[in-house]
C-alpha cells in the first residue's frame, strides 16, 4: 500500500536551504516513491492513504551514542525508535541480542556515523520533530513504529 506522510514542512536533508513547505514524502512498501509538495503528490497518487503530520519531517536519524537504558535488548531498540533514530553504530549494538533485536526491528547497525537523506527510490526512513525537537512519528523502512499519542 502506497502512503503519503504529509507536514507542514518536509526537509529532504536536515540542512536543506530550502524546506518543502506543505510537503509530503510517498512511500511505496520500503522505499520513497517521490518527494514534493503534498497537492503534487496526492495528484500522482490519487488513491494513496494519507497521514498528516505536524511540525518538520525529515530523514531519521543516526543515534550516535550509547542505547538508552532499558530492561532489555526489544526496549531499548524501541527506545531510539522513540527519539526519532532508525540507525545504531556498531560499537554500541555490541551484544548479539541487541543486534538481533535491531535486526528484528529493521534498525541499521552501522560501522560509523553517515549523513540521512529523504531520496527517491531509496529506503523509507523518516521522522517527524515538533518546533521544540521533540520525536511525534518514526518510520522505519516504509513501517510506522514510533507515533505519540
Amino acid at each position: 500500500m502506497r502512503t503519503l506522510h504529509a507536514a507542514d514542512e518536509v526537509r529532504p536533508t536536515w540542512t536543506a536551504a530550502e524546506p518543502i513547505k506543505d510537503g509530503a514524502v510517498a512511500v511505496e512498501r520500503d522505499r520513497v516513491a517521490a518527494v514534493g509538495t503534498l497537492a503534487e503528490l496526492r495528484e500522482r497518487f490519487p488513491d494513496a492513504r494519507l497521514r498528516r503530520w505536524p511540525g518538520v519531517l525529515g530523514p531519521a536519524r543516526v543515534h550516535e551514542g550509547p542505547l538508552p537504558d532499558a530492561p532489555s535488548p526489544r526496549e531499548r531498540i524501541h527506545a531510539v525508535l522513540k527519539s526519532g533514530a532508525v540507525a545504531v553504530l556498531e560499537e554500541y549494538a555490541d551484544t548479539p541480542e541487541l543486534r538481533a533485536a535491531a535486526d528484528r526491528n529493521d534498525v541499521v547497525v552501522l560501522p560509523r556515523t553517515q549523513s540521512a537523506a529523504i531520496r527517491q527510490t531509496g529506503r523509507a526512513d523518516l521522522a517527524v520533530f515538533t518546533e521544540t525537537g521533540e520525536c511525534i512519528a518514526t518510520v522505519c523502512s516504509g513501517r510506522l513504529v514510533h507515533r505519540r499519542r
